[in-house]
């Protein structure tokens, strides 16, 4: 897989480069345009592992690679609202994709509002369809490539689709009474929808820009006790201390693995692409609640 850090714009015999320039801006998507794009582009994608989109400030670097840029990836649904406010500033001519916007979104309420959520990614359904996006925008931009690109998505739709199964297939195997979750953030409906996970509160919403009150901890720490459910779950993305204060306070155990959100792990981590990150979630969902997981295995 290419490295989110991005490739030379010149060969080693000195020529400029004739791949697209593609920049990509959450992790994910560095991930699934590295997969389908391989060696047929130059990818750089700008956030890291670990990084929040919600909360990112852009920095000048990210004004060259965004003006550099053939492809822009982006997820949309304001997910990354400082790249997309500067995207739409800097990145005049290039083709932008918002890959998530491909998926009809989820509802959430923000501030009395119903917002599209834009964390998309939690259905693996829905990826399927971002992937197909990709790889149609990069066909448009290296048309060479064409059917190198279409091979890839193929391989890696497959591997979706075995992993969309794999999940169902564990969530299954909770006691249905305790097919319930807590996060800090309102990060998991969509995992909630597709695979039967009844979402019983979140310490903040949709954007990690948001500070919870003394009385949305008190709401959520009763709705645990209320639910029953016996643990709870922090993000890597978001400091943890606050949902160990309703953990403590709603008497139940804050899971020992943290979930991945807004961003795949660190390189070499057991989140480190899309479907490890997944698979890592699951596992760390189904241990925590009661069931038991059999190892993801694809046949790719």
């Amino acid at each position: 897989m290419l490295s989110g850090c991005g490739t030379p714009n010149s060969t080693s015999s000195g020529t400029p480069d004739a791949r697209p320039k593609v920049v990509s801006t959450s992790t994910i998507l560095t991930d699934l345009a590295a997969e389908v794009g391989q060696d047929q582009i130059q990818l750089v994608g700008i956030l890291k592992p670990g990084a929040d989109p919600h909360i990112y400030e852009p920095v000048p670097g990210d004004i060259k690679q965004l003006e550099q840029a053939d492809v822009i990836v982006y997820n949309g649904y304001n997910l990354e609202p400082g790249l997309i406010r500067l995207m739409e500033s800097a990145g005049a001519k290039a083709e932008k994709l918002a890959a998530g916007e491909v998926v009809t979104p989820l509802q959430l309420a923000k501030e009395g509002r119903p917002v599209p959520d834009p964390h998309v990614w939690g259905d693996v359904k829905n990826v399927i369809q971002m992937v197909a996006a990709i790889r149609d925008a990069l066909s448009k931009a290296n048309p060479q490539a064409r059917d190198r690109f279409a091979q890839n998505a193929a391989q890696l739709t497959k591997e979706l689709e075995q992993l969309d199964t794999w999940i169902r297939q564990q969530i299954q195997t909770i006691p249905p009474e305790k097919r319930r979750l807590v996060t800090t953030h309102d990060a998991f409906q969509y995992y909630g929808r597709a695979y039967s996970m009844a979402i019983v509160g979140t310490l903040i919403g949709i954007s990690t820009e948001e500070q919870p009150s003394a009385q949305t901890v008190q709401t959520l720490v009763q709705a645990i006790k209320t639910a029953g459910v016996p643990a709870i779950f922090a993000e890597t993305t978001i400091n943890p201390a606050l949902i160990q204060t309703v953990a403590s306070e709603a008497n139940v155990q804050l899971a020992p693995k943290q979930l991945y959100s807004d961003s795949i792990g660190a390189p070499g981590s057991d989140g480190d692409t899309y479907i490890k990150m997944m698979v890592a979630n699951t596992t760390a969902i189904v241990g925590a609640l009661g069931g038991t997981v059999t190892p993801f295995k694809s046949s790719s």
